[in-house]
């Protein structure tokens, strides 16, 4: 039985599976994203997503124990330095998995796992992103409104080029443009 087992092992001895996840917590943060197999992809989002959080808290004593974790002091260095004040605002959640399909191979789950905020891909729209449109119970209220309103103006807009093109002289004596200024204006350029 396997009641409350909820470690997954990769089939490996605990010290083996230790240094597994530590390299690979040390690749995904030296790289950003790595590519590597399924099961290894959510045991170390298990692994690393902990070590995120020890990091935002930027002491002496969290320090030395994400070192315990990764043994690597280029890896710690660029997790204090550069990634916890990234992921300061977010409240865990720091790494996505993409699965990627099988490993030609030995037909292994490939996935990518990478840390949310350091992606080039899925966050550029984000911060252009209008407001969401205020919902109402009536459905259709508004449109209909704005639908009528922007007809109007179309229509003002085509019976405007329908004279333009019925009467020239007419369409050229417009309110708001005045044609002997401009062309006074262009016969005095300096040249």
């Amino acid at each position: 039985m396997r009641h409350g087992d909820k470690i997954k092992n990769l089939s490996r001895t605990a010290s083996h599976r230790k240094a597994l996840l530590s390299n690979l917590a040390c690749q995904l943060i030296t790289h950003k994203r790595i590519v590597t197999s399924l099961a290894k992809a959510k045991a170390l989002r298990i692994y690393v997503e902990p070590l995120i959080t020890k990091a935002k808290d930027n002491t002496t004593h969290q320090n030395r124990v994400v070192f315990s974790y990764l043994q690597d002091k280029l890896a710690v260095k660029e997790l204090f330095g550069t990634i916890a004040p990234k992921v300061s605002g977010r409240p865990g959640g720091y790494t996505r998995i993409i699965k990627l399909g099988t490993r030609p191979g030995d037909a292994a789950e490939t996935a990518l796992i990478e840390l949310v905020d350091f992606n080039e891909v899925y966050g550029k729209g984000v911060d252009e992103k209008a407001q969401p449109a205020r919902r109402t119970r009536r459905s259709g209220g508004g449109r209909k409104k704005e639908g009528g309103e922007a007809a109007a103006d179309a229509t003002k807009q085509t019976a405007q080029d329908a004279t333009a093109t019925a009467n020239p002289d007419q369409a050229l004596e417009t309110p708001g443009t005045d044609l002997d200024t401009t062309a006074q204006a262009t016969e005095q350029k300096p040249e």
